[in-house]
């Protein structure tokens, strides 16, 4: 209880903290320029996700990878140019992150609605994570705004910084820590997990390795999707409820049953911190939902551009000419 109530205390001074260094991003950025452009992202996220559920989870991870690259600029978004390879090849993304073309349809509905170009490439990406939470059952929270858009990316940086599924405990904690971000955030942003798949390419290893901990019936059953010279592309979903924001990720840890390693390495089994929070959430979704949205926001307002700083892109694939 004593670690809870320290925790709950640092985590409340790193949001005010947080939100005091980045005074430019406000809730209302658009309320007089273009006042329906949330509800048009929100409308536009909602009919992504009726036609292909999937789709929440792959928003929410565009956010996520964006972030994790020198701040939520919109860099993810850019295609490769002559002059720049960027971090849609980067060894996280390449054949992995997905949405670009939900993105584009979502930039050119606001874009209508605004009667120009107005919303940045990277508010969107917030707003359109945000979005697919709720969407999948997961609680509202208040996204900050005024980003605006890098004008390069860099497929180095993305290799860099994003974490992998390979990392062990320690390498992802620090990783995090790099960011800025602290081990309940990692706990807590894991949880993100709740939705979505991954690609036999990042979790064949762990069938096949003598010394894991993955439960047997789970990797029996994994088997069957990603043998040991099958496609890397096969799909095996994080949690049994890939579509739905729920704490079913906690308990597949508890259980042995975290499809990525990384993910496992937040549960040996002992009584750490990094496993007193996991069993913490699994028993409470009532605060994972509330923590989500909170650890959603502080990653958000990780080194935003504003001011006259990048540009707002009048198409999220390329920088203005």
């Amino acid at each position: 209880m004593a670690f809870l109530i320290l925790w709950f205390a640092v985590v409340a001074a790193a949001l005010a903290s947080a939100a005091s260094g980045y005074r430019d991003l406000t809730a209302d950025f658009y309320s007089e320029t273009c006042p329906q452009a949330l509800p048009t992202i929100k409308l536009s996220v909602g009919a992504a996700i009726l036609k292909e559920p999937r789709m929440g989870a792959s928003l929410v991870r565009l956010h996520f990878h964006d972030c994790f690259v020198n701040g939520c600029d919109g860099s993810i978004l850019l295609d490769d140019t002559d002059g720049m390879i960027g971090e849609k090849t980067a060894q996280a993304n390449n054949m992995s992150v997905r949405g670009f073309d939900v993105i584009d349809d979502i930039k050119s509905a606001v874009n209508t609605v605004c009667l120009g170009n107005v919303v940045s490439c990277a508010d969107i990406l917030a707003v359109a994570a945000r979005d697919s939470i709720v969407a999948l059952g997961g609680s509202p929270y208040e996204v900050l705004l005024g980003r605006r858009d890098a004008t390069s990316a860099s497929i180095d940086d993305a290799n860099d910084g994003i974490p992998n599924p390979f990392m062990d405990f320690p390498e992802l904690l620090a990783n995090f820590e790099t960011h800025g971000l602290s081990l309940h955030d990692l706990v807590v942003l894991s949880g993100g997990h709740t939705l979505g798949y991954s690609r036999c390419l990042f979790f064949r290893s762990r069938l096949y390795n003598e010394s894991d901990t993955l439960d047997p019936a789970y990797a029996a059953a994994l088997e069957e999707q990603c043998l040991p010279d099958s496609d890397d592309d096969a799909l095996a979903s994080l949690d049994d409820t890939p579509t739905t924001v729920d704490t079913d990720y906690y308990q597949g840890l508890m259980q042995g049953r975290a499809l990525l390693h990384s993910d496992q390495q937040l549960y040996q089994g002992g009584d750490g911190d990094s496993d007193t929070l996991v069993k913490y959430y699994g028993a409470n979704p009532d605060k994972f939902w509330e923590d989500l949205g909170a650890a959603m926001v502080k990653m958000g307002n990780m080194s935003p551009l504003t001011g006259d700083e990048g540009e707002v892109r009048e198409n999220c694939r390329v920088v203005n000419q």
